[in-house]
């Protein structure tokens, strides 16, 4: 079969359009004939040689497919071939082909397409497990949604507006972004190139901050991060692009009672991660198939241009996700 392979880590031109064996599915998993893939931030950091998959997962990048069933496993009984699928893979998703654990995957609803299918597992599940399972957003009064236009932010932005209406959703993005971030639903958009969101959620919120922050940059927001929450509010760390380390304030955290959550999907245990695509399943996937969410797409490539895909996303001006295709 046909994926992407690195000749090394690297930059985007370290990756190549390659000939490789065909995976064989284990006990508890299929082959799915994938249709389509999507671009996520990590598979830029593994692409760079900072984030490894997990013991035994393929080496190939790619977090998430949507496809067919080839074939089987022992014990796998969900499923039947030709079925229609998306999956939450620990690498495998920039091939023709790739295995999934048969408890990692849903049914993709007949109203969803192959490409919306395939924007589905790593954003939305991401922003579900940290908004809603982790830190409890349900019927609180606000959220801080660092990103606006990312693939996980819009996802999370979405599923706020959809699952819990009267929580008022805060979000920062570029100048360039701010319409679009407000027209999927945010209730205030902050640019953060031009203001300080601290002082912002401060004015917007009338001082008592918000109930929840989801964040994907770390280190350097880590001091407006914790001003900006209420108390007893809870900052969701995701990603650490802006830094690893930074001073906290441990006595105002106590006084206030804050928490801080790091959570990470991939590199959960696999039984954890089916109960959350299990719990995904039953609360999100019927939103999705009577298209009260719809994922955004921002620009589609073939498999074979991956590089070029990833030279986008690095430039940061996409909005939603990209795509990519074996129906060349």
């Amino acid at each position: 079969m046909k994926a992407i392979t690195l000749r090394e880590f690297g930059g985007p031109e370290m990756m190549q359009y390659s000939e490789v064996e065909m995976p064989v599915p284990g006990d508890g998993q299929i082959l799915i004939k994938v249709i389509n893939s999507s671009v996520n931030r990590p598979d830029v950091i593994q692409r760079q040689g900072n984030y490894p998959p997990p013991p035994g997962d393929s080496e190939i990048l790619g977090l998430e497919v949507a496809g067919v069933v080839e074939s089987m496993g022992a014990n796998t009984s969900r499923f039947q071939t030709g079925d229609r699928v998306v999956a939450l893979v620990g690498g495998g998703g920039y091939a023709q082909y790739a295995l999934a654990l048969q408890d990692h995957c849903m049914s993709i609803p007949q109203s969803v397409s192959f490409e919306q299918a395939a924007c589905i597992c790593e954003t939305y599940i991401t922003a579900y497990l940290n908004l809603f399972i982790l830190g409890e957003l349900q019927g609180k009064k606000s959220v801080l949604i660092h990103g606006g236009g990312g693939g996980v932010a819009t996802a999370a932005i979405q599923l706020c507006k959809t699952l819990s209406p009267e929580t008022e959703v805060i979000a920062t993005a570029s100048s360039n972004k701010l319409d679009r971030v407000r027209s999927q639903g945010a209730d205030h958009v902050i640019d953060y190139r031009e203001q300080n969101f601290a002082d912002e959620i401060r004015q917007i919120t009338a001082k008592r901050g918000v109930d929840i922050i989801l964040d994907h940059i770390g280190a350097k927001y880590l001091e407006p991060n914790m001003k900006s929450l209420a108390l007893a509010g809870t900052l969701m760390l995701i990603g650490v692009m802006g830094g690893i380390k930074a001073e906290l304030n441990l006595a105002t955290m106590m006084v206030k009672r804050q928490r801080i959550i790091g959570s990470v999907l991939r590199s959960r245990p696999i039984h954890e991660k089916a109960a959350i695509i299990d719990q995904f399943e039953s609360s999100v996937m019927p939103l999705f198939a009577s298209a009260k969410i719809e994922p955004l797409i921002d620009a589609r490539f073939p498999l074979k241009d991956a590089a070029q895909a990833h030279e986008l996303m690095e430039r940061g001006g996409h909005f939603g996700k990209i795509i990519l295709s074996n129906q060349d």
